[in-house]
């Protein structure tokens, strides 16, 4: 998960998945894109199962933490960024999930992070994956580039383009945005938003438009991606309706907090099930 392939594909399966704090869990063996924004984290059918694997990959003994009540858990729901642009089915699930959940007894409260919007600015050169996969990648695009889908080798050598210093500003402008959601996400337990802002889309008309293609898979990485910008670990959870696209619902916790977002999960998956 670098920028959300844990919980992407979880969300629009219907299925649970966690990205863990990117430093948690050991990368030996694993094949890196980005050395920086990679975690390694699974998907599963449960809070409870992704608890379990969460800590046989930390290397740890395999547990699953005791939930957390619900009730007075205080939970901020992020206003800017990550709500824009939402499908109408992807807001009224969203919308739904917090009213189960304050029913619940959590405690919700509208959050304010306007700095979320300069992120397109940040990394309108590529960010860190693109420099960082081209380092890893080049070699082996030169060699066997017909091996590549051309999409993926496209983004790839755009990290090319990218200067040392244009990679040091990203880098500082992470720091800088780290510290302020630090500081933003204080005074809660956790914060929550829509794991994508769609549901999953036919995939036929995007195989032969680039531009739609490039539309959309920008729109489904944008909020998953700003976990892994901002070095915090994440839950996604299904709350959607049956017989409708699957929605998943993301708790977010800081860095190096991974296992009471996994408590606070476990609460929230009884409390938002529905029979799918």
């Amino acid at each position: 998960d670098t920028g959300g392939s844990v919980r992407i594909p979880a969300a629009l399966c219907g299925l649970t998945g966690f990205k863990p704090t990117a430093r948690r869990i050991p990368k030996d063996g694993c094949f890196p894109l980005s050395t920086t924004l990679d975690s390694i984290g699974p998907i599963a059918h449960s809070v409870a199962c992704c608890a379990l694997i969460d800590s046989v990959l930390a290397g740890q003994e395999p547990q699953v933490p005791t939930a957390l009540p619900l009730a007075g858990l205080r939970l901020g729901v992020i206003q800017d960024y990550v709500l824009a642009g939402l499908d109408a089915g992807v807001a009224q699930a969203f919308e739904q999930a917090l009213i189960r959940l304050s029913r619940a007894g959590a405690r919700l409260s509208d959050v304010r992070f306007a700095a979320l919007g300069r992120l397109p600015h940040i990394n309108r050169h590529g960010g860190m994956v693109m420099p960082e996969a081209y380092a890893i990648h080049r070699t082996l695009i030169a060699a066997r580039r017909a091996g590549y889908d051309p999409r993926v080798a496209s983004r790839v050598l755009r990290g090319a383009e990218v200067s040392a210093a244009d990679y040091i500003d990203v880098q500082n402008e992470r720091a800088a945005m780290i510290a302020e959601s630090a500081r933003i996400t204080a005074p809660f337990d956790a914060w929550l938003m829509p794991t994508v802002v769609m549901v999953a889309p036919p995939i036929a008309p995007l195989e032969n438009d680039d531009l739609l293609y490039n539309q959309t898979d920008y729109a489904i990485l944008r909020n998953p991606s700003v976990v892994n910008f901002l070095d915090g670990c994440a839950l996604t959870i299904p709350c959607h309706e049956p017989g409708s696209g699957p929605v998943g619902l993301s708790v977010v916790g800081q860095g190096g907090c991974d296992r009471r977002v996994l408590a606070m999960g476990l609460a929230m998956e009884s409390a938002l099930r529905v029979s799918h």
